[in-house]
């Protein structure tokens, strides 16, 4: 019994020093993904994304798409105020997640959407569409990482740059031009809203050509993009 006790022991031995090596491995491994995400998404601040998986399928579907890239003083400040009262008026005073949006969604039965600027602008700069929990965890960690790295500014510049407002017309600049024949840093307060009002559903939506649903929704979201100015909630990126 002594002896087989001894052997046992030995065993044990041997394979603590391995496990700790696995152990160590999965830490560093773990701790050198986290650092490069972080790397990632800083470098994100000054660089602008060349690309987005959306932007390549549809590029590949299409044949092309439209995409010019306009800084943020060269896009007119109405606009910027619009896709914010449009998309989340609240943008300047969360942290990522609209909190109070996210309870509506549930008790309007999660038939609308609660994602904030920063979440749409992850999803589409550095994930996929589609509905799973991995994406949405991954959704989670990047829009918190996001928000303590970029500026509400750089947030909101890359949204209105990689945002689809016609099918395969991606960011502001392209769309002002197609849609009125002019550069995003001269739009109109209503042209602005009108663009602000085909989003979440370009496809089925035109600025140039408005419904008098869109003209509706277009009204309202010209005088929320007043109220949030007046109020102070642009304060974040309206300079």
């Amino acid at each position: 019994m002594a002896k087989r006790s001894k052997k046992t022991t030995r065993k044990k031995v041997r394979k603590r020093p391995l496990r700790r090596r696995i152990l160590r491995w999965l830490t560093l491994g773990a701790v050198g993904a986290a650092a490069f995400v972080c790397l990632v998404v800083l470098a994100g601040r000054i660089i602008n994304p060349p690309t987005t998986i959306f932007m390549v399928q549809e590029s590949r579907r299409l044949g092309g798409i439209e995409r010019q890239w306009a800084p943020i003083e060269q896009i007119a400040p109405v606009m910027a105020r619009s896709v914010v009262a449009a998309e989340a008026a609240n943008f300047c005073l969360h942290w990522g997640f609209d909190l109070d949006a996210i309870r509506q969604a549930i008790e309007a039965g999660a038939n609308r959407g609660a994602s904030t600027l920063t979440q749409q602008t992850v999803k589409n700069v550095y994930l996929w569409h589609g509905r799973s929990w991995l994406r949405k965890a991954l959704e989670t960690g990047l829009t918190l990482l996001v928000e303590a790295l970029w500026p509400k500014e750089r947030i909101l510049e890359i949204y209105l740059n990689i945002a689809e407002f016609d099918e395969g017309v991606f960011g502001v600049e392209a769309a002002a031009q197609a849609a009125f024949g002019l550069s995003a840093k001269d739009l109109t307060a209503t042209q602005a809203a009108r663009l602000a009002a085909v989003l979440p559903n370009p496809k089925a939506r035109s600025a140039a050509k408005p419904s008098a649903r869109l003209r509706q929704r277009a009204a309202a979201i010209a005088d929320g993009a007043a109220t949030i100015a007046k109020d102070e909630r642009a304060a974040c990126f309206d300079s």
